[in-house]
């Protein structure tokens, strides 16, 4: 089976396993991770080998820039302090931990044990969030846990690169702390100014196809230029992406966000599915060429590097929790996060697509590879089934289910929205405002009142009834060839746009993801 053929069985398997994640209310990266084992017990399958900044700027570039772009600055400033103990303090204590057991109990260069370490610290907001996103949580804990896995990624990753370049020099001389030391401000530096750049660059291709290709080539190429130039690519793409969200997010047109964010989440989704399955090939040719008293030793290992991950999650959550809560109180102040938060928080602490992506991402020539592959697998599959499947039970337990309360407030802020504009209608004497009234009336008053809410429906119905015959009418103007290919695709495309205004939010999400 060629290379081409696998990867369309692979995917195939994806769409199947989606659909069954679907039906079962399980999250989806959860299916993929057992989707990878089950890739590691089938025979003949293709080992596929990438190169190790390959794989970094293919899998973590735009994943990390998307969730980089959907962060905004001014969040980070009001949550920095769990931030900043999540981002630092969590990922450098696990890291430690790791690598200290790595040193101790596995036998691996403490360079090499740091590696590891930073593997398996940062924790994945796939998994949580496609939970989450269903389950309405306190906000305060929803909005630390998403932006938790971009700042954790960050951290995590540079002390694997810091980790790499001792291991790859053999020892901390001066050239190579020189270089640490220039990495992080440079690349926050090259990310602003390429930020600059690009920003005077969308203009001349906003609304196009080029512009939605020019999002990728420049994630890739900033990836590949703060690389060779020896700094920090995660902070580059970091600080390009939150810059281009805070100077251009409101500028760029509705067609270009829809069409934008409905590519970027399909790239990134098929990229965690990939880097599932080829982590899953990678375990397979590990297990079958590792003597067996080897790969009892690493298994015994890799089950030890889950214990230590989960209990350390749980140490700096809780510990966390309690300090401030502590110091809240003798300011006089209400704790700004319950003891069933912290737990929470603890149990969200799922490994995902950065794991698997550094540790593909391993040069050949790093000691005990092997183990520490098998090791970030391993983690990976742990916290994905055990924490993944049992996040939902988890958050009903601890009373932390908020779906009624945050519908509420959520229909508050349309209610808000609404009533901005009908106040900007205020005054307008045109038939055509008088329309508009009427129509943002009618939503606003669907969100409080129950006859409104039956005249939406009612209003919905009719609509789509009458979208559905301008469909028919179209489908009958092409057969009977009165307009062409690109005609019927633009006038398609707007009754589709028709249809998606009218619709309700449930029927306009994308399930699996």
């Amino acid at each position: 089976m060629s290379f081409f053929e696998s990867l369309l069985v692979l995917l195939l398997v994806a769409v199947v396993l989606l659909q069954i994640s679907r039906r079962l209310a399980v999250p989806y990266p959860s299916m993929l991770a057992l989707a990878g084992a089950a890739v590691a017990l089938v025979p003949g399958m293709p080992y596929i080998s990438l190169e190790p900044q390959t794989a970094l700027a293919l899998f973590i570039a735009p994943a990390l820039l998307d969730a980089a772009f959907d962060f905004p600055i001014g969040i980070a400033r009001r949550f920095w302090l769990p931030l900043l103990v999540f981002a630092v303090g969590g990922v450098v204590v696990t890291a430690a931990a790791v690598a200290w057991a790595g040193w101790a109990i596995a036998g691996l260069p403490i360079a090499a044990a740091l590696a590891l370490g930073a593997i398996v610290a940062p924790p994945d907001a796939a998994a949580a969030t496609a939970v989450l996103s269903s389950m309405a949580i306190p906000r305060s804990t929803d909005t630390v846990l998403r932006g938790e896995s971009l700042f954790n990624d960050a951290a995590a990753l540079l002390i694997f690169d810091a980790a790499l370049a001792v291991q790859s020099a053999g020892h901390l001389d001066g050239p190579v702390a020189l270089h640490l030391t220039l990495a992080v401000p440079g690349g926050i530096l090259l990310g602003i100014v390429a930020a600059w750049l690009v920003r005077h660059l969308y203009r001349f291709v906003t609304g196009t196809l080029g512009g939605n290709l020019l999002q990728f080539v420049q994630t890739f190429l900033l990836w590949i230029a703060a690389a060779r130039l020896g700094l920090s690519a995660v902070l580059a793409i970091v600080a390009f992406a939150m810059m281009l969200a805070r100077n251009d997010g409101g500028r760029s047109s509705a067609r270009m966000r829809v069409q934008s964010y409905a590519v970027w989440s399909a790239v990134v989704f098929v990229l965690n599915v990939m880097a599932f399955l080829l982590m899953g090939m990678q375990v397979r040719d590990i297990v079958g060429n590792m003597p067996a008293d080897h790969l009892g030793e690493a298994i015994r290992f890799a089950l030890l590097t889950v214990a230590i991950v989960i209990v350390t999650r749980f140490a700096v959550c809780v510990g966390f929790n309690r300090a401030h809560a502590w110091h809240a109180r003798r300011k006089g102040r209400p704790e700004p996060a319950t003891m069933t938060q912290a737990l929470l928080a603890g149990w969200c602490g799922m490994r995902g697509l950065v794991t698997l992506a550094t540790a593909f991402a391993l040069p050949a020539s790093f000691p005990e590879r092997d183990t520490v592959v098998l090791t970030a697998f391993a983690v990976v599959l742990a916290t994905l089934v055990v924490q993944g499947l049992t996040l939902t039970p988890i958050i009903r337990w601890l009373g932390l289910d908020r779906r009624t309360e945050g519908h509420g407030e959520l229909a508050a802020r349309r209610s808000e929205i609404a009533r901005a504009g009908l106040a900007k209608l205020d005054g307008a004497q045109e038939e055509e405002a008088e329309l508009l009234r009427a129509k943002f009336r009618l939503e606003q008053q669907a969100i409080t009142d129950a006859a409104g809410i039956a005249s939406l429906e009612t209003y919905r119905r009719l609509a789509l009834a009458a979208i559905a015959a301008q469909r028919d009418e179209l489908d009958r103007l092409r057969a009977a060839h009165q307009v062409n290919v690109d005609e019927y695709n633009l006038l398609l495309e707007e009754i589709d746009w028709r249809e998606l205004s009218v619709l309700p939010e449930d029927a306009r999400r994308i399930e699996e993801i």
